[in-house]
């Protein structure tokens, strides 16, 4: 049985994961999907690794699973724990020392994205979240995401990532094809200027756990199988 760390995006909460909990579970594993301290103010990054680890207590066997901004958090929980793989999922690959504010400068985001926005009418980057981030979700599901959504922490937005380089842990990175916040050419460029790995790519949107949670569980069940 496996242990499968799930951290969520920013200004989420644990529940986002609750359909891939459930293909999980059903396959015999474990799942723990803590909410981060994102609606504290005070809270930075090393608050953020510290709920999930208290959340994991003494499991093992464990892969964390970091979606988004919990791109930011899912490597420091990796380099506390015994932890067999790391999965980035649609997710901000930090550098050390970088902020999560500096990241998007950093990457290129706003050119590349301004591009595939050119390509697929102005769906990629839209202000519209049912556009942007839960394309593909079932209306009533995707208006329920966002009720519970949460303000995000300025402390940790601010925060330089603090290590020094990224964990010994073997790394996955998960892009989704229909994501209209983090473009895949984008994502396929960072996954290979900053860890050096070809990501693997399933259908959905950003949200991707709501749109197609059975088709991710089967990768995150391979990824712990293999």
């Amino acid at each position: 049985m496996t242990t499968f760390v799930l951290i969520h995006g920013g200004g989420d909460v644990g529940w986002y994961w609750h359909l891939l909990e459930a293909e999980l579970r059903s396959r015999g594993h474990d799942v723990v999907a803590p909410d981060l301290p994102c609606d504290d103010d005070s809270a930075g990054l090393g608050e953020y690794a510290d709920a999930v680890v208290e959340a994991v207590g003494g499991r093992r066997d464990l892969v964390v699973v970091g979606q988004s901004y919990g791109g930011f958090t899912a490597p420091l929980v990796a380099d506390r724990l015994p932890v067999n793989v790391l999965v980035l999922l649609a997710a901000m690959i930090p550098s050390p020392g970088e902020t999560p504010e500096d990241w998007w400068s950093n990457t290129g985001y706003s050119l590349a994205a301004k591009e595939q926005a050119a390509r697929d009418g102005g769906k990629t980057g839209s202000d519209d979240p049912f556009v942007s981030y839960y394309n593909g979700v079932p209306r009533a599901l995707a208006e329920e995401a966002l009720s519970r959504a949460r303000e995000e922490s300025s402390t940790a937005w601010v925060m330089p990532w603090p290590l020094d380089a990224w964990p010994d842990v073997p790394t996955k990175f998960v892009l989704c094809t229909d994501d209209h916040l983090f473009p895949p050419d984008f994502l396929r460029r960072l996954a290979a200027e900053r860890l050096g790995i070809v990501p693997n790519e399933i259908p959905g949107c950003h949200c991707v756990a709501l749109s197609h949670p059975k088709e991710l569980a089967d990768l995150l069940v391979g990824y712990a199988a293999g």
